[in-house]
């Protein structure tokens, strides 16, 4: 948010995001709807991101709050601003081709795909954003790490989830099915109501890689209907779209006068949210420098400083992505649910949970722990503002690094070179309040 505060589009964003009261939670439940009422029991509840603002913590480390925004809603917002900042120069329906280059620039071939007209675009660097499509591929750049976990098929629907999605303030319900013994996810959409009155939901279904029955709509809805217990609810779909899990990242985030930002120089699952926050921490890391050396006030030897300070981040929030992703495999373990099983004999593992005899006291314990632990998902403000960039282009002071109290959750601010700078309100003559990173926005100077 403070990236796009400085892009001038964070208020907008704001204006149309989740109301903090109904993002300050996450919950994990025993299905969603069916025959009895033990059927969308919630089995446990964790703050999430701050609390909705809430987390004292989370106020001092930002003047921005975690904010949530479907892509749908977002992008719309990106696109206006961009075409703000610059007018006709937004090309939709175009597509790379091709590239070539040398020790002066790039020639890049793009097709018009409503004209099929082909041309060619000169640039001194090219920016690969194109979330593995091409790029890399074209300047021969490969990838490490996993490879597609899972697929995932994900419903875009209206429909009024309202009589079984009862707590206000979740955000995101984890739904353990006893109908299809399988996880499923759900997020509301809004976009005027949110919480269990949200007009718009995401449901996410995972599938084995290479599952046939996810590359169909009609299967995928009977799947989700099944596993949500609504067989007969009024549903419009707006879109059915599939995605690969996956943890990967590239070998090298520059090739030649080659950049690559963005899911095309990482790719991780979605737990924690660290895909679009890690997009847009390249994008701000890059521009910075291409607009210093495109202007001659830097050498073109300040663009390796990019994959020296953003790689080892990167590889660390897809790592921290993917603990978060096999932490919730852990809690559907820990249940003991199954596809195999009927929907009597899941419900009856879930039961085990409230039960309260003796012999279900260390299953509980074992489930509960699994999903306390989940929290690391939830919470992971040192690993979006602990991070350090070490590069040619940071001159240390001498200073040892902290050592944190907690890798993960627990931020400790830092005025060591390569840190994020520290959080705090200052006033001027005039009595106006601002954050201290105004002072030093872009383009201007201290």
């Amino acid at each position: 948010m403070e990236v796009l505060d400085d892009a001038g589009v964070a208020g907008a964003i704001a204006e149309r995001s989740t109301p903090p009261e109904q993002m300050a939670a996450t919950a994990f439940y025993a299905g969603l709807a069916g025959p009895g009422p033990d059927y969308g029991r919630r089995l446990a509840r964790l703050e999430s991101w701050g609390a909705g603002g809430a987390d004292e913590n989370w106020r001092e480390a930002s003047p921005w709050r975690q904010l949530n925004l479907p892509q749908i809603r977002l992008e719309p917002l990106l696109k206006a601003r961009a075409e703000e900042l610059s007018p006709g120069r937004i090309r939709f329906g175009h597509e790379l081709t091709g590239l070539e280059q040398d020790g002066q620039g790039v020639r890049a071939t793009v097709r018009d795909n409503a004209t099929g007209r082909q041309y060619a675009v000169r640039c001194r660097y090219l920016l690969g954003a194109d979330g593995e499509r091409r790029v890399a591929g074209l300047t021969g750049v490969g990838y490490e790490g996993l490879g597609v976990i899972t697929q995932t098929a994900t419903l875009h629907v209206s429909a009024d989830f309202s009589p079984w999605a009862r707590d206000p303030d979740v955000l995101i319900r984890w739904i353990h099915s006893p109908q299809a013994g399988v996880l499923v996810v759900m997020v509301p959409m809004g976009p005027d109501q949110w919480g269990p009155a949200s007009e718009e939901w995401v449901i996410h279904l995972n599938y084995p890689a290479g599952d046939p029955r996810a590359q169909s709509d009609s299967q995928v809805e009977a799947d989700a209907r099944q596993a949500l217990g609504v067989p007969d609810l009024p549903m419009k779909i707006h879109k059915i779209t599939r995605w690969p899990v996956e943890a990967v990242l590239a070998s090298s985030f520059r090739a030649g006068r080659v950049l690559l930002a963005g899911d095309a120089a990482h790719r991780h699952p979605p737990t924690g949210g660290l895909g679009l926050t890690s997009a847009i921490h390249d994008a701000q890391n890059l521009c910075w420098k291409l607009a210093l050396v495109l202007a001659g006030h830097a050498s073109p030897a300040l663009l390796d400083t990019y994959q020296a300070e953003r790689r080892p981040v990167d590889q660390r929030n897809a790592q921290r992505s993917l603990e978060n992703a096999a932490g919730h495999f852990d809690i559907a373990a820990s249940l003991g649910l199954s596809h195999d099983n009927t929907p009597g004999q899941n419900m009856a593992q879930l039961r085990r949970m409230w039960s309260g005899r003796p012999e279900d006291a260390g299953h509980r314990s074992a489930v509960l722990r699994a999903m306390r632990a989940q929290p690391m998902e939830f919470s992971e403000l040192n690993v979006e503002y602990g991070y350090c960039y070490r590069s040619a282009a940071v001159v240390p002071d001498g200073s040892a690094a902290p050592a944190p109290a907690d890798e993960i959750r627990v931020y400790q601010p830092s005025t060591r070179p390569g840190a994020p700078l520290p959080h705090a309100w200052v006033e001027d003559e005039d009595g106006n309040r601002r954050p201290v990173k105004d002072l030093v926005a872009p383009g201007g100077s201290c």
